[in-house]
This record gives structure tokens, sequence and C-alpha cells, in this order.
């Protein structure tokens, strides 16, 4: 598409739900991560993780991850290595009435561990009186990169490969 987030329209989001009920919203909250100033972007962040990302998963994780993957990977988000985290959190989270969508959400996040990598090869020098936001998002990086390495989990081992 070219732009950032482009591709949201063709998700049928208010057919899919999330922890409070429809995920009619999700496209708003993802705009507000990757356009809105720093307070905006963190509500919009913390909104997310509660709707989708905190155990237990729901069909509209998987739906919600390659748009998160994209927002890592654009420079002009604010929070990047928050995204991290909330692919992190998603990654450990689940839910066992519904593993297939566990383990659509942990694939989701498993997809995009060549960007996790990218964005852990190079911290950046460390600046005075705190971490960085370059050495921050490699910290998250390389964190989400080690947590994609050893992912295991009952649903992801129990079901047959996707395709099979």
């Amino acid at each position: 598409m070219g732009t950032v987030l482009g591709a949201m329209r063709n998700v049928r989001w208010h057919e899919l739900q999330h922890a409070y009920g429809s995920a009619s919203q999700v496209p708003g909250v993802l705009s507000r991560i990757a356009w809105g100033d720093a307070p905006t972007s963190d509500e919009a962040l913390s909104d997310l993780e509660r709707w989708i990302g905190t155990p237990p998963v729901f069909d509209s994780t998987a739906a919600t991850v390659p748009f998160l993957w994209e927002l890592a990977a654009t420079v002009t988000v604010r929070d990047r290595a928050g995204v991290l985290d909330l692919l992190a959190t998603i990654l450990a989270a689940g839910n066992p009435e519904h593993p297939a969508w566990t383990r659509a959400a942990h694939e989701a996040v498993t997809a995009g561990r060549a960007t996790a990598a990218r964005l852990g090869a190079a911290p950046g020098p460390p600046e005075a009186g705190g971490p960085s936001p370059a050495r921050t998002l490699h910290t998250a990086a390389t964190a989400l990169l080690a947590a994609i390495d050893r992912h295991t989990c009952p649903a992801c081992a129990g079901l047959p490969p996707r395709g099979a």
C-alpha cells in the first residue's frame, strides 16, 4: 500500500472480538499509536494491551499483530519499544478455550522475527542521563527475539502445522 497501516481496511474488524467486545475500535487505536502525541500513543498502547494482549488472546489478536510489526518498524512511531513489549506479551499469552486463536497469534508474532532481528542489530550509542530511545528499542527487540527463539506452548505444539 505504501502507507503505514494502509491494509487495516482489508480486515473485517467488526466480525472479530477482543476482551471487551467488538474489535471495530482496533484500527483507531492502532492509528493513535502510529500518529498520536506521547500521551495519546501511550494510552492507546495500554488500551490495546488490555484488549488483545492480556491473557487470554482473542481472534482479533492475530489480525492485529501484523500491524504491530508494521508500527515497530516505522521510525516515526513514538514507542516502538512498547509495541515490541506488547508483541512479547502476546507471545506469552494464550487462550486455553481457543487454542487455534493462541496458535494464530503466536505464529503472527514469530512471523516478524526478521524485523525483531533488524531492530535488535544496532543499539546505538548510549546517551548521558538514561538510555536512548535506540537503546530501549534494541533492548526490547533483543528480548523479543530471545522469546521467539525459545517459544514453546501447548497450543503451538498441540496442533498440526498450518496448511497440513
